[in-house]
């Protein structure tokens, strides 16, 4: 498996994608759809979807442009259509509104390349926001960073929950297990543990 790392947009966020014997998937396409198409024929990928981890445009702006199906929280689908809930006036301006093919839900399974994607529901910087584990791999989204947490200042933010989440859903996680966050450099389980 291969984990391809882009920083898109002005906030760089972290899109990642996940390829393997051809096939890929893509996590928060959040802008510089060229830039992910150019990476993904360059390596002659199908891409069979995308995954949200959360609605906020920064991790989304890019979902209508490639075109692919859209999984994402139920309690973050809406977003995906109402640019009042996903903060593109605020952030990135323009956007295009998308219809998700897949709305997901906590312990959720998706397959891929014969491995099991497992959603975790990690609400606290959005109502909808998951963590994605496969392998020794967890994609954290803007829940947990290295050396921090993801902010809750925003009307749907909450910071009881996204501790909660973080201790109930992500620190019972093998200390080897790599995250891959939505802004910043990767880290394990393990070191989050010693700094939470």
């Amino acid at each position: 498996m291969v984990i391809k790392r882009i920083a898109v947009g002005p906030l760089a966020t972290n899109c990642y994608v996940v390829s393997c014997d051809g096939n890929a998937f893509i996590v928060d396409p959040g802008d510089d759809a060229q830039m992910i198409k150019d990476y993904i024929k360059k390596n002659n990928l199908s891409v069979q979807f995308i995954i949200n981890t959360h609605s906020h445009i920064d991790h989304i702006k890019a979902d209508h442009v490639l075109g692919y199906p859209v999984y994402i929280h139920r309690a973050d689908a809406p977003a995906l259509q109402d640019v009042s809930k996903n903060h593109s006036r605020l952030i990135l301006g323009s956007f295009d509104p998308c219809t998700p093919a897949k709305v997901l839900e906590d312990g959720d399974e998706i397959e891929f390349c014969g491995k099991k994607i497992k959603v975790l529901h990690t609400p606290g910087h959005t109502v909808g926001g998951i963590c994605l584990v496969m392998d020794k791999v967890v994609f954290t989204g803007d829940t947990l960073f290295r050396d921090g947490v993801g902010r809750t200042d925003l009307p749907d933010g909450s910071q009881r929950d996204i501790l909660n989440a973080i201790k109930q859903k992500l620190l019972c996680l093998d200390d080897d297990v790599k995250i891959y966050p939505g802004h910043g450099e990767a880290s394990t389980i393990g070191r989050e543990r010693e700094n939470f």
